[in-house]
């Protein structure tokens, strides 16, 4: 069969790349078709034509694979959100745990390390804590729609989440089904005001319009909701009776904030920020530490799920009275107080400035006073003064961002030879890639996955190190 550019084919999934993509062989050549699960006899349409492998469009679903259910959310197929819907929960984490696997064997050269079963989440639907809607002047069309021979205007106050790969249109959500289900309905309640009050949606391409984002957070220990409104511009005369409709139609908001971004860049990060109703900010807890978070606040996005993920970094760290713990990449310092009950000196190191002052602030919160944070590019500033003032680290943690840890700093690991070193990673090839020239002086013992966001593709993963015996 020749696969060009424009071909429809029949195909059948045999199983699942990296991003959640089935996988189809033909002859031999890799055919990659998103929306699909293995054993699904699928048509696709080929959209892109590489020298090893293909990439489709599905089109229909001729057979049920086993994997395959139907989705709770009728927008499952078009939506980034979760894109894995159609995946039986079961089948994510087992998928999850042979992912980590396969980067292991393959990139890491390990053969001999067994990752453990995915630690599952309770409840795989409304376990965000947080929620960024979008809002645009333009919507995202269904597939069909796009098919009907009638032209469809896609021009409306499109408020939901911004389809894949497009910053200029919006799915425009008639449901969602990540987070507690009041977040949706203030969505829905924001978009039906200000469509009655002709507000106009923000367009990203004529910078023109008013409003631009719905970021709703919620406590997994508290009854705090917050509501940030953010909006092109500083209008008062919109934004404050908008606030009160909301108040009176939820009165369990406790908060609401005006985050103003009248800069080019498509962030839900005001340029500055007013309060508008209560006291700015919501608290809750990841064990025993309270945190308070802002609006433009990091915080583990499943409170439930981290909760675990710090139990399993704790049980890894084996922290013992009177340890020394550096926690690299800490940024505000949630896992940082996670641990500093039995170390007696705890240093977090991090490169934003605004992370570093919540990291402080949360420990004043909390009375920990053995803890101190420091500002910087872990690159420049993680060296041998460091050890100078703190002590040699008993114990280290490494949290990286997706791209791993820079070259320089897994050499300076190696040459610190800490003799128990932690690694968190929401990208396990590149974890895997730094555990493979940290195998030089650890021991990687144990490697265990914990699924963060059910209904994606996305992973966590921790592996224990200890430093090999030079005897």
């Amino acid at each position: 069969m020749t696969l060009t550019k424009g071909t429809e084919a029949e195909f059948t999934i045999e199983s699942v790349a990296f991003e959640g993509k089935g996988i189809a062989k033909v002859d031999g050549l890799a055919v990659f078709v998103p929306n699909t699960a293995p054993g699904d006899r699928v048509k696709a349409r080929i959209t892109k034509s590489k020298k090893n492998y293909r990439e489709g469009k599905l089109l229909e679903v001729l057979e049920q694979g086993p994997r395959r259910i139907e989705p709770k959310c009728r927008h499952a197929r078009e939506c980034g959100g979760c894109s894995w819907q159609h995946v039986d929960y079961p089948y994510q984490l087992e998928f999850k745990s042979e992912q980590v696997q396969d980067h292991m064997e393959r990139i890491g050269g390990f053969d001999t390390i067994e990752v453990k079963d995915t630690i599952g989440c309770e409840n795989p639907f409304y376990y965000r804590n947080k929620m960024e809607y979008s809002i645009g002047a333009r919507r995202w069309l269904s597939p069909e729609e796009i098919n009907r021979e009638e032209y469809v205007d896609d021009r409306c106050f499109a408020a939901g989440l911004h389809a894949p790969g497009r910053y200029d249109k919006i799915l425009n959500l008639s449901e969602c089904h990540l987070q507690d289900p009041v977040s949706y309905s203030i969505l829905d309640f924001v978009r039906s005001w200000c469509i009655e009050h002709e507000v106009e949606p923000f367009n990203i391409k004529r910078r023109k319009g008013f409003m631009r984002n719905v970021v709703i957070r919620t406590s997994e220990y508290t009854d705090d909701l917050m509501v940030n409104l953010v909006s092109y511009k500083d209008e008062p005369e919109i934004i404050e009776p908008l606030s009160e409709a909301l108040l009176k139609e939820f009165p369990q908001i406790t908060t609401v904030i005006n985050n103003v971004n009248d800069r080019s860049n498509p962030t839900a990060v005001g340029r500055y920020e007013k309060v508008l109703y209560g006291p700015g900010y919501i608290t809750d807890r990841i064990g025993s530490y309270e945190f308070e978070i802002d609006a433009n606040s990091f915080f583990q996005t499943n409170t439930r799920q981290a909760e675990r993920l710090y139990a399993v970094a704790r049980e890894y760290a084996d922290l013992q009275p009177g340890d020394t713990l550096f926690d690299l990449y800490c940024g505000v310092g949630t896992l940082t107080l996670f641990l500093s009950d039995k170390p007696g000196r705890v240093l977090g190191i991090e490169l934003s400035k605004v992370a570093i002052r919540n990291a402080q602030k949360n420990s004043r919160k909390n009375n920990v006073d053995n803890v101190d944070f420091l500002q910087g590019d872990i690159q420049e500033v993680f060296g041998e003064e460091i050890t100078g003032e703190y002590g040699h680290p008993d114990c280290l943690i490494t949290d990286p961002p997706r791209a791993g840890m820079h070259p320089d700093v897994v050499e300076h690991l190696n040459t610190l030879k800490a003799p128990k070193l932690v690694y968190i990673s929401c990208n396990s090839a590149t974890m895997a890639r730094d555990l493979k020239k940290l195998s030089a002086v650890y021991a990687i013992e144990e490697v265990q996955p914990v699924d963060m966001f059910p209904q994606t593709y996305h992973i966590e993963t921790v592996a224990k190190l200890r430093l090999k015996d030079e005897n």
